[in-house]
């Protein structure tokens, strides 16, 4: 029998608090026919029935999920899980030997429906390690779904720790593109390349030109790698943006930190001073665009 892994065990104790005691006894039988059992079959079979047996409820104590998740893998940010996902996800992790597991994966991502996909990408951090899990990855980034999207993007550590530089930077261009706010996605900051700031700033250019909107938050991605053409972009918003886009120009030009974004910024004292004391935010700017 496979021995439950921290990750599990978290997942375990959540159901218990979530489903009622005859839901339990369907899952803790179904783990040990699948322990004895172990055939694809009796596994997608299993799979099926989770949502009827368990149900969709949000998982309750949200703040202290999100502690226990963080403790059990680190950057591991289980925000908005229902229990469907949750008695999916243990019974994957659960009851799926490591050199069956990749391939059972696959089986799921190819045949899944929107909501199993969610569920499914949410658990990238999760699962055990393999380069296989890199084009899973990059396939939910090219769907045209955006909650299948944003399951890889948002609140999950996986694209931070394991995309490469051109990975990271189409996820963040189609995050724009396709209105998905940036601020849910970890490791903005850190990051932060010259390659994706110029790809940002052209698409900045190509929206002025056909005088559409941008989000705030492009400008997030820009600041900490900011050459002078950059400056001049963040200079072009902090003098005739909305007030949320001067706020974000602000917000880059201090982290820019160069000589030209300091002399740009003092031409905007006030909000110079709000971005350098902490009075302005990116997850304060991101939320506003949601819509």
């Amino acid at each position: 029998n496979l021995a439950p892994t921290a990750v599990a065990v978290t997942l375990e104790r959540w159901l218990d608090l979530a489903v009622p005691p005859e839901s339990l006894n369907w899952l803790r039988g179904t783990v040990e026919r699948l322990q004895t059992d172990g055939s694809d079959r009796a596994f997608f079979l299993a799979v099926s029935q989770v949502s009827r047996r368990l149900g969709k409820a949000d998982l309750p104590d949200p703040a202290q999920r999100l502690g226990e998740a963080q403790n059990a893998r680190p950057g591991w940010t289980p925000s908005d899980w229902s229990v469907d996902q949750v008695g999916r996800l243990y019974l994957l992790i659960r009851c799926t030997p490591p050199e069956n597991f990749h391939q059972r994966l696959e089986t799921l991502c190819v045949t899944g429906d929107v909501g199993e996909l969610v569920t499914w990408y949410r658990g990238l951090p999760l699962y055990p390690y393999d380069p296989s899990l890199q084009f899973r990855a990059t396939e939910g980034l090219r769907t045209n779904m955006r909650s299948v999207f944003e399951a890889v993007a948002h609140d999950n550590p996986f694209p931070r720790e394991r995309f490469d530089e051109s990975t990271w930077n189409h996820m963040a261009l189609k995050a724009l593109f396709i209105g998905s706010p940036l601020f849910p996605i970890q490791g903005l900051d850190e990051r932060a390349n010259p390659a994706l700031a110029k790809m940002l700033c052209q698409y900045a250019h190509e929206r002025w030109a056909a005088k559409r909107t941008i989000s705030p938050e492009l400008w997030r991605c820009v600041g900490p790698v900011a050459d002078d053409g950059a400056t001049e972009d963040l200079a072009r918003v902090l003098a005739t943006g909305t007030e949320r886009e001067k706020q974000a120009a602000a917000l880059s030009l201090v982290a820019a930190n160069s000589e030209r974004a300091n002399a740009v910024l003092d031409s905007s004292p006030d909000l110079r001073d709000a971005a350098r004391a902490g009075r302005l935010s990116w997850i304060a700017i991101g939320e506003s665009t949601i819509g």
